[in-house]
């Protein structure tokens, strides 16, 4: 199955009523797991990476990687720039054939932010890759690094937003957070329900780890189609190694490797099975 762009993935999501995975990888091993648990249950999935991550994963280097990775899975998935902070980045990203882009500009005002996110469409259309914009600001920040506070979405100003500027998915922050949640949030599902009868581009929810099975079940019901996994996936890529290494199963670098891949793929296994979209490929 070649390289796909985001739109047809969620929209397919959208009229069949599940959510496609979006797994943040840093490595080789991460993106092996994740493709290894999809092509096993036949899933649609997008793989990404976040500007914040670059200094730990160049992006001259994962970039090829993971489009190349893409490419040659047996099920379609895409490839996904996130959290883009600076034009130049997101333009490389285009450059290496990522499918689709985001320019974060929840944190501006919505006039600033509706401006970039449409000139960040435009620049996207021009590589035939699709666009991602948020309205609203989910709480925390991609890296864990800033304490950023949740503005909840507004589904007046998403239409607004969503009419200026094209965009092929919509995050919107209805009490999510980036990163490990202290306690399990309490979700807007109001707001959730009412942005998705207002806007017709599929819904993303970011700050996807820690969130409760039957909590995002529910936001899937109610119009979320992208969910973002990124606190996870790290997460369970180091207890793996923890454990093999406890188990003295560590007996040389591959080992460490195996065990790598194995965490991604138990995380994107579990998320697979909560969001529906097994046998969905």
């Amino acid at each position: 199955m070649p390289l796909v762009k985001m739109s047809p993935l969620l929209q397919k999501a959208r009229q069949e009523g599940y959510a496609v995975g979006s797994f943040s990888v840093a490595n080789m091993e991460m993106v092996l797991g994740v493709l290894k648990a999809v092509e096993e249950t036949k899933s649609p999935a997008i793989i990404q990476i976040a500007e914040v991550r670059l200094n730990h994963s160049p992006l001259e280097l994962i970039g090829p990687l993971m489009v190349a990775a893409a490419k040659a899975s047996s099920v379609p998935v895409a490839v996904h720039f996130d959290h883009g902070k600076t034009t130049e980045k997101i333009k490389q990203a285009l450059e290496f054939g990522f499918t689709s882009v985001m320019l974060d500009g929840s944190h501006l005002p919505f006039e600033e932010n509706a401006r970039i996110t449409a000139e960040t469409k435009q620049l996207a259309s021009e590589y035939d890759a699709d666009c991602e914009g948020e309205i609203g600001c989910v709480g925390g920040s991609e890296d864990g690094s800033e304490d950023i506070a949740i503005n909840c979405t507004s589904p007046v100003q998403a239409l607004e937003f969503y009419e200026k500027t094209g965009v092929d998915a919509l995050a919107v922050a209805i009490g999510n957070a980036h990163g490990n949640y202290k306690q399990a949030p309490k979700l807007r599902f109001d707001i959730l329900e009412e942005t998705a009868g207002l806007v017709k581009a599929p819904l993303v929810l970011h700050g996807g780890t820690g969130i409760l099975p039957d909590d995002f079940k529910k936001c899937i019901k109610l119009g979320i189609n992208k969910i973002n996994i990124a606190t996870a996936t790290f997460d369970s890529v180091e207890q793996s190694a923890r454990e093999a290494y406890a188990a003295q199963a560590i007996k040389g670098y591959y080992d460490l490797q195996t065990a790598e891949v194995e965490g991604a793929y138990r995380n994107a296994m579990k998320h697979i099975e909560i969001f529906g979209c097994a046998n969905k490929a």
